[in-house]
């Protein structure tokens, strides 16, 4: 446990939260915003008084919801993914850029015979294709060649800029690019399939379509670098209705790694389309779920700091609640006293 004593009150630090899936990086960075902001550990008295008789606020006012007290987070996860999320308050937050690019370990559940324009479950089903011969043997044999040091092409819907225009406006409007998407070399330390669930599961493909003109835009966007592609679709000609087999990934990974790409690359590998159904990242450098390296730190559940938010909870002996003991145990003091 670090020591916090009064003398050295309020300090600065990193601890890791375990994202639920649902609710967006931001939102969860707001809501800890609103505790950090009242309590002591990380409050000076004066902060403290200026915002003492204040209510917790539930959700985002802009600059007007904002306290004084400089929270941050070092890595966004997509709203669809849960997990560890580093969380830096005071001077932590200049220690965040070191989990950016980190060794990460995330599974992944991959829905086949679809592919949407996120990548995932959240987007719009683009492109549909067969996946009936995809076996867990097919997998297994194509996971070496997006093993170790491999070049990996962002998606073309992501936030990446190309001469000052994020990708996904190219895409979106129709308008060409002006060349090839750049690949980036990334590191994919493991690659496995822990499980074959094949048919028996309850995933089902978006139900969100692109149009045929949504799906023209895409392909003037990529052909204007070069790429021919197609988004048409090829059904499966038999058992059309059944359920789409499913399998789950478990990864180590560097950072700057899309898990969302190898999903999508994979499953064309197969010969097949598929998208990702469920992300959990597992850990964020020395940051993990269940601690199994010397150095590692284990995260504060959610639920922790749900209980806290509704702002009525007792106190333990020495003063802190149920929240602030929890993060207690798990903080990462940096540079003392702030």
């Amino acid at each position: 446990m670090p020591k916090v004593s009064l003398s050295s009150l309020p300090i600065s630090g990193l601890f890791g939260v375990v994202k639920p899936s649902g609710p967006t990086s931001m939102s969860i960075i707001h809501d800890l915003q609103q505790l950090v902001a009242r309590s002591k550990l990380f409050a000076d008295e004066e902060k403290l008084e200026k915002i003492k008789g204040k209510k917790i606020q539930h959700k985002s006012r802009g600059k007007r919801g904002r306290e004084a007290i400089k929270i941050g987070q070092g890595g966004t996860l997509d709203p669809l993914a849960d997990g560890v999320l580093v969380i830096g308050v005071g001077k932590g937050t200049k220690k965040l850029s070191d989990f950016l690019n980190c060794t990460k370990e995330y599974s992944t559940t991959c829905l086949l015979g679809c592919e949407t324009d996120t990548y995932d479950s959240e987007g719009s089903r683009m492109r549909v294709a067969p996946w009936r011969h995809v076996t867990r043997e097919k997998v297994e044999a194509a996971l070496a060649q997006f093993t170790g040091e491999i070049m990996q092409t962002p998606p073309i819907f992501s936030a990446l800029k190309m001469d000052g225009m994020p990708l996904y406006d190219y895409a979106r409007k129709g308008i060409p690019l002006p060349r090839p998407i750049e690949p980036r070399k990334v590191v994919i330390h493991s690659l496995e399939l822990v499980e074959w669930k094949g048919t028996d599961h309850s995933f089902s493909w978006p139900t969100k379509i692109f149009s045929d003109e949504d799906k023209k835009a895409v392909e003037t966007a990529l052909h204007g670098a070069g790429e021919d592609i197609s988004l048409k679709d090829e059904p499966e000609t038999e058992a059309a209705d059944e359920t789409p087999a499913a399998f789950v990934l478990k990864m180590k990974v560097s950072g700057g790694t899309y898990v969302r790409s190898i999903v999508h690359d994979l499953a064309h590998a197969v010969g097949s389309a598929g998208h990702v159904v469920t992300l959990t990242r597992s850990r964020q450098g020395r940051f993990v779920f269940e601690p199994t390296e010397e150095g590692d730190r284990a995260c504060v559940p959610w639920e922790v700091f749900e209980k806290g938010l509704k702002d009525s909870e007792d106190v333990d002996e020495d003063g802190w609640k149920e929240w602030e003991r929890e993060v207690i145990d798990r903080l990462e003091i940096v540079d003392g006293k702030k």
